[in-house]
């Protein structure tokens, strides 16, 4: 129920404005309003509600609130891949390369949902191999909107311009190539190099 919410007003159709009162809500999804509630109350801790007493109005996510997203993205990754640069993570390369092999199987039979968990499971596997417990709470507190922008644009993408689901593997494969090479500095640039592109897929949510 949230998860489906959650998509609703991240891709726009809930509009921003739109009330949304618990006994609609309720109706609805044929539940009690005891988890609508609950539901309710997590959309607001994200930003993507504003709960009133006349009902939760919908506020949606902004260009910048999309930036300042990946803006945390970025300081996470930069942090956690130059922690793991330090030493050898042979276990965490395989699962990575995985993952890898899950999306193009994905790509191939144009499943954008699996395509895009792939996508959350890659970088969520090197936040978790940090093992750096606030890094980690840091990264729950974002997870579910960012599984849900993934979502939103993975299918436009699948959708509109399959070709460019290709480069997006290629950029995860360079990801790997620069943990292994342990190099700092490579590493850096890969990281910078793909929450640009990234940045630029985001922007897809407002076409959505």
């Amino acid at each position: 129920m949230v998860s489906k919410l959650r998509i609703q007003i991240m891709s726009g159709e809930l509009k921003k404005g739109t009330i949304l009162s618990e006994n609609q809500l309720s109706a609805e999804f044929g539940t009690s309003r005891s988890p609508i509630r609950e539901a309710l109350r997590t959309l607001s801790n994200e930003g993507l509600i504003d709960l009133q007493r006349m009902g939760a109005v919908v506020i949606g996510l902004t260009t910048r609130d999309l930036n300042e997203l990946y803006d945390v993205r970025l300081l996470l990754e930069h942090f956690v891949l130059e922690r793991l640069s330090e030493v050898n993570h042979d276990s965490l390369i395989k699962k990575l390369e995985q993952s890898i092999d899950q999306m193009k199987m994905a790509a191939k039979y144009d499943d954008y949902v699996e395509f895009a968990y792939q996508d959350l499971r890659f970088h969520e596997l090197v936040i978790i191999e940090a093992d750096h417990k606030r890094i980690l709470k840091l990264w729950e507190s974002i997870r579910e909107i960012i599984l849900a922008a993934l979502l939103i644009t993975t299918e436009k993408r699948f959708r509109d311009d399959k070709a460019a689901v290709l480069p997006l593997i290629k950029q995860h494969h360079e990801m790997i190539k620069a943990l292994k090479s342990q190099n700092t500095e490579r590493i850096q640039d890969e990281v910078k190099r793909h929450f640009e592109d990234t940045r630029i897929t985001a922007s897809l949510l407002n076409e959505a």
